[in-house]
């Protein structure tokens, strides 16, 4: 496989990163964690963000085999079934423990009884470790458990796509108290198994939140977050992040759009297009 291109989205509102990745060779290509666009004092779904990737597709003359969410997000909505259907016989593929996260948000919110997460439309269902392949890329699903017990990594030739697990060095790591978060998966997660990766692998990041003003950033590589990570080094103990994560993050406030988000996310209810 030749190195893959990466071209990156970013949602302002969210602060998400949206990318598509493909061989130049072939123009077989994935999208990751595409947004759909949302309005919280009309309730409307809007496909903005969604038209930026699909043009961006057409004027590349790519073949999008996968939709990826890397989790199941509780700060936008996903845009990967409206593209899903955009794109004939491509495949949306997310976490096999999606559903611990379905039932630990569902005994929050007030979602119907006869929700069942099968009729998402997801069409794989991604095991720890598991390869798979979008045309001549050659793709890993690495399971990064903590900010949610069904995060993913997509490991791509020598670029990790790390979701909210690892942020860029100054912004840390992602929030670990949603229901079924836990710190010390996390800190298992990014030190067990990113940091194991060479110091050369390239590290894009689910969210910029832009730290002190900042100009946009959303790639590093695996030696920079080891050694400049503001949460977490590769010299940090378990216990020392831990007692930080957990402590900073009873400091933080529900996401803006958590709700509508889940709802969305997690199939509870299909909100309304103009």
């Amino acid at each position: 496989m030749t190195t893959p291109n990466i071209h990156a989205f970013f949602d302002a509102p969210s602060s998400t990163l949206t990318y598509v990745v493909w061989d130049p060779s072939t123009h077989d290509a994935v999208v990751i964690d595409p947004v759909i666009d949302f309005d919280p004092a009309t309730q409307l779904v809007s496909g903005t963000s969604v038209e930026k990737v699909l043009k961006f597709v057409e004027q590349q003359g790519l073949k999008v085999h996968w939709v990826l969410d890397t989790h199941a997000h509780a700060d936008h909505l996903s845009g990967a079934r409206d593209l899903k259907k955009k794109w004939p016989g491509s495949l949306w593929g997310v976490s096999n423990r999606m559903g611990e996260v379905f039932e630990n948000f569902s005994k929050v919110f007030a979602w119907p009884k006869n929700i069942n997460l099968k009729d998402l439309g997801v069409d794989r269902w991604f095991q720890n470790g598991e390869d798979f392949s979008a045309g001549s890329l050659r793709i890993q699903a690495l399971a990064t458990p903590g900010h949610t017990p069904a995060c993913m990594t997509y490991l791509i030739g020598e670029s990790l796509f790390t979701g909210d697990a690892l942020f860029m060095p100054d912004a840390g790591t992602g929030r670990c108290d949603f229901p079924g978060g836990s710190a010390t998966q996390l800190y298992d997660s990014i030190w067990g198994k990113l940091y194991a990766l060479p110091d050369h692998f390239a590290v894009y990041v689910g969210h910029d939140y832009q730290p002190g003003g900042r100009p946009l950033r959303f790639r590093t590589t695996i030696g920079e977050e080891k050694t400049l990570n503001i949460h977490l080094k590769e010299s940090t103990s378990r216990e020392d992040f831990v007692r930080f994560r957990e402590g900073r993050d009873k400091t933080l406030s529900a996401p803006r759009l958590l709700s509508p988000s889940l709802d969305w996310n997690l199939g509870a209810h299909q909100l309304v297009k103009p």
